[in-house]
């Protein structure tokens, strides 16, 4: 079992930056490959981002290339997602997932996280 846990969501206004973590804890001798997905009210859970268990591989939504920056530190079991020059909508609950494939489908991840409220005011 893997337990995530994130943090760092919060208020900010459009343009502004947040790094959110996701601090991994269980089962972790073997790193996971993580995502980032985030759902906003009345919509559907989206991909944001991923990255491999050594941190060598990277993908990001079309619409977070630039902007949103995953990375991990395998050392303090944790992942981060830079995101800069926000918009209102990527107003949503974000949450950090583990698996042991990496992709781009939620379905592909095992463990997840209870989320972080992350809003953009205009």
């Amino acid at each position: 079992q893997v337990q995530l846990v994130e943090s760092g969501g919060g208020l900010v206004q459009a343009g502004g930056s947040l790094r959110l973590s996701c601090a991994a804890s269980g089962r972790t001798s073997s790193p996971y490959h993580m995502g980032w997905f985030r759902q906003a009210p009345g919509k559907e859970r989206e991909f944001v981002a991923t990255i491999s268990g050594g941190g060598g591989t990277t993908r990001y939504a079309d619409s977070m290339k630039g902007r949103f920056t995953i990375s991990r530190d395998n050392a303090k079991n944790t992942v981060y997602l830079q995101m800069n020059s926000l918009k209102p909508e990527d107003t949503a609950v974000y949450y950090c997932a583990a698996s042991r494939v990496i992709g781009l489908n939620s379905r592909a991840y095992d463990y997840w996280g209870q989320g972080t409220q992350v809003t953009v005011s205009s």
